[in-house]
């Protein structure tokens, strides 16, 4: 069986999105292949998900913010965005694939200490690999669905 592919679509592709992708391919990659992008990439990754996401062995830091249109033809099975800018720039922007939203708050816009800035990192990664592994579970594709 061929693994099937899910894009998650954020903004600035520097936190929610870098995550989802890392979390998916680590944990679930025997059955899904995860890739993220964004509608305005920030051009990096944000340094606080580098830390949340290592702390589960997760190593997105040779991870880079990418633009939707790297992947505008590869036809994933699921396309999930998770901020509602994404939601709103990329409604139609494929045509194939099983579309949902799954609002997370945006980590980068945390205020307060360093640690209450990282309580809010790790909240919404766990958020993210709580809900979009919820979802994914339940995704149902059609037998003819092949990952390109």
């Amino acid at each position: 069986m061929s693994t099937k592919q899910v894009l998650f679509l954020c903004t600035g592709n520097s936190c929610r999105s870098q995550m989802a992708e890392g979390l998916v391919n680590y944990f679930l990659g025997d059955e899904w292949e995860a890739y993220s992008a964004g509608t305005n990439p920030a051009g990096y990754v944000h340094p606080l998900a580098i830390q949340v996401m290592a702390e589960f062995d997760i190593d997105i830091s040779r991870h880079r913010s990418k633009s939707v249109e790297e992947f505008r033809y590869i036809g994933p099975d699921v396309v999930i965005t998770v901020c509602d800018d994404a939601a709103e720039d990329c409604p139609v922007w494929l045509g194939q694939g099983h579309k949902a939203h799954l609002s997370f708050p945006d980590p980068a816009k945390a205020t307060g200490s360093p640690e209450e800035q990282l309580a809010v990192f790790r909240a919404v990664r766990d958020d993210i690999r709580q809900r979009v592994f919820d979802y994914l579970a339940t995704v149902e594709l059609p037998e003819s669905s092949e990952a390109v």
